[in-house]
């Protein structure tokens, strides 16, 4: 009697058990990475209105975080600038510049221009600007090196295990407070240490690792 299935089919058990938990590493590992914050958003870096180079303004021309994004020290929030900010310069430097006419038009009308927001965390997660400068985080530690960027784009991948490294061990990621702007200020260059920061005192740092600290 002729055998109704081909020979291979002898096989197929023995490939069914070998193969599942191989495919099904694979599917885990491929949800794991290409579908993590590490490589779906690190590298965003949306086209925006009006080309702006912080590569420029805070690099070349050394202006601080806080003048634009006034708000960063006591507020949740760091502030989009006003049109107004801008025109604190241009209505002097470049007032005819086509490249600035939204500008322009923004600071005579009051609407807004619609900047593309860059950094962006989930609406059920908060998080709180002026804690972390208080703490002494530099905003390198988050945005990168934002001075040397022609476009901003996102330098971490800002996940939750992401931030929990950092909760869980914060003291690397910390300055004097003096410094959290300064994208350049190098923690081993300048031999410091958080511990003996008399500025900083006998305070302890405990950021929550729990739920609510984050998930209000």
């Amino acid at each position: 009697m002729a055998n109704i299935f081909p020979r291979w089919t002898n096989q197929l058990g023995f490939h069914i058990v070998v193969g599942a938990p191989v495919g099904l590493a694979v599917a885990a590992f491929v949800v794991w990475y290409w579908f993590s914050p590490e490589y779906t958003d690190v590298g965003y870096m949306p086209e925006q209105p009006v080309a702006y180079s912080h590569e420029f303004h805070a690099g070349e021309l050394g202006i601080d975080c806080r003048y634009c994004h006034n708000t960063v020290e006591r507020g949740a929030r760091a502030a989009i600038p006003p049109a107004a900010t801008c025109m604190n310069c241009h209505k002097f430097v470049k007032k005819d510049s086509a490249k600035l006419e939204l500008i322009r038009k923004s600071a005579e009308t009051g609407e807004a221009v619609k900047w593309v927001r860059v950094h962006m965390l989930p609406d059920y997660t908060f998080f709180n600007h002026s804690a972390h400068l208080a703490a002494g985080v530099g905003c390198v530690t988050c945005h990168g090196r934002v001075d040397q960027m022609e476009e901003v784009s996102q330098a971490e991948p800002l996940s939750m295990s992401w931030c929990l490294d950092c909760h869980r061990n914060p003291y690397p990621n910390l300055r004097p407070v003096s410094e959290v702007t300064n994208m350049s200020w190098d923690s081993a260059a300048e031999n410091y240490n958080p511990h003996q920061d008399p500025a900083r005192g006998d305070r302890k740092l405990s950021p929550p690792e729990h739920c609510s600290g984050c998930h209000r």
